[in-house]
């Protein structure tokens, strides 16, 4: 099914859902398993999974570094269909513009389409580590937008190369991503806005917002989106803060501000378990305005853990 409707069949009450990251290579599965069925007794109708960009790693051989790229954490579509079929419920795989060509992206589109799965999230994606800009892979999307494109062309059965006529089209919800505090490349709000609307005008059915700490600054970007004409679900991303190390690490990775109140909570914490208490407390705060504002899903981002995320949905759900 896919997200829309699930927001349509829930007629105004708050769904919960949350993201998860693919395991390292070589680690099981079964992990994935351990921090997802602690959550499942809060019926998330959707499990997004992340995906991972690829990197260079340095292999020894005899006292020679050989450059290589990889994918740390393969298997996202895998792990969407096996999630799928373990607990019944609707995964969604994040599509991305970097590291993948056109070619590769409509396979996997085909791989989903067969799969049954209904709903992707369209991404351009980081810029590797070793980059200081996001550079698009030859053969690939720049924009997120020419990525959602690429989705609604192969709905109506626009393949890259070839038009087919069909009645077995994909038919694909389309996720995109919004930025309550301006994604950190725009030179502006109404410029990132601007784009934003560009993303539905072409296909985009719902947003998740990165996450953010402080509830008017979503507020205030759900009404200048409206003001603008975009009028698609917009699904607030919460992530707790967990470790005293996020204080430095978010604002820096994402380009996000945390509230004062919240910065000295966590810096008279002794130690991180106090810490990961604080950021509990804080996201349920955060969730109960939330939910009594009436958003249609609270997404949380989990990282592939689940204790504080449970502790989050059994206050707030």
């Amino acid at each position: 099914m896919k997200v829309t409707e699930h927001i349509a069949q829930a007629k105004g009450e708050t769904l919960f859902s949350f993201e998860i990251i693919p395991p390292i290579k070589g680690r099981s599965i079964q992990e994935l398993y351990d921090n997802i069925d602690p959550l499942m007794e809060f019926n998330p109708p959707f499990v997004d999974v992340t995906t991972s960009r690829e990197e260079y790693v340095y292999i020894d051989r005899d006292g020679l570094l050989d450059k290589k790229l990889t994918r740390m954490r393969p298997g996202t579509v895998g792990i969407c269909a096996s999630i799928k079929h373990k607990y019944e419920v609707d995964t969604i795989p994040h599509v991305l513009c970097g590291g993948f060509t056109k070619e590769e992206t409509e396979y996997l589109l085909v791989d989903c389409h067969y799969l049954g799965i209904d709903n992707v999230m369209a991404l351009r994606g980081d810029a590797m580590k070793e980059e200081k800009y996001f550079e698009p892979t030859a053969g690939g999307h720049t924009y997120a937008s020419d990525l959602v494109t690429q989705i609604r062309n192969l709905n109506t059965g626009q393949y890259l190369h070839e038009v087919i006529e069909t009645d077995n089209c994909s038919d694909f919800c389309i996720g995109v991503a919004g930025y309550p505090e301006k994604h950190m490349e725009a030179p502006s709000m109404q410029t990132d806005l601007k784009w934003l609307k560009r993303k539905v005008e072409l296909g985009a059915h719902y947003i998740v917002t990165q996450m953010f700490f402080d509830n008017q600054k979503f507020f205030d970007f759900v009404k200048a989106a409206r003001e603008i004409g975009i009028d698609v679900p917009i699904i607030p991303g919460i992530k707790p803060i967990a470790v005293k190390r996020h204080l430095q690490l978010l604002p820096q990775v994402f380009r996000i501000d945390l509230p004062q109140d919240l910065i000295d909570a966590v810096e008279q914490c002794r130690d991180n378990k106090a810490v990961r208490q604080v950021g509990i407390e804080w996201a349920i705060a955060q969730s109960k305005e939330l939910k009594e504002a009436g958003v249609p899903v609270l997404h949380y981002y989990s990282m592939g853990k689940s204790d504080n995320i449970r502790e989050i949905a059994r206050a707030v759900f």
